[in-house]
């Protein structure tokens, strides 16, 4: 999620996947895929920065998980301490 800033304001978080566009008239106008338009205070610029630092943290983020070692790679102790830590989704039954 982004953080845009209405014109009165007021902060909210927006889905960037949802954009299909944004206009600069002069206010910028953002339209997601559903139709549904926000006036924000951002200009075009700012806004195509903050999605392209999100999409970009995502990214990175995705890299960082990919360094971390698999379960394949795990030792049977290291996965026996694995199992130790979860907890079950459903009761036991009695």
């Amino acid at each position: 999620m982004i953080l845009v800033t209405r014109i009165n304001g007021a902060v909210f978080a927006l889905n960037p996947d949802l954009i299909e566009r944004v206009e600069c008239t002069p206010d910028t106008v953002v339209t997601l895929v559903d139709g549904t338009k926000y006036i924000v205070a951002e200009s075009v610029p700012e806004f195509i920065d903050s999605v392209r630092h999100y999409r970009a943290s995502l990214i990175a983020q995705a890299s960082r998980l990919e360094a971390e070692p698999t379960a394949t790679a795990l030792t049977a102790d290291d996965h026996e301490d694995l199992d130790a830590k979860v907890l079950p989704l459903h009761r036991k039954e009695r």
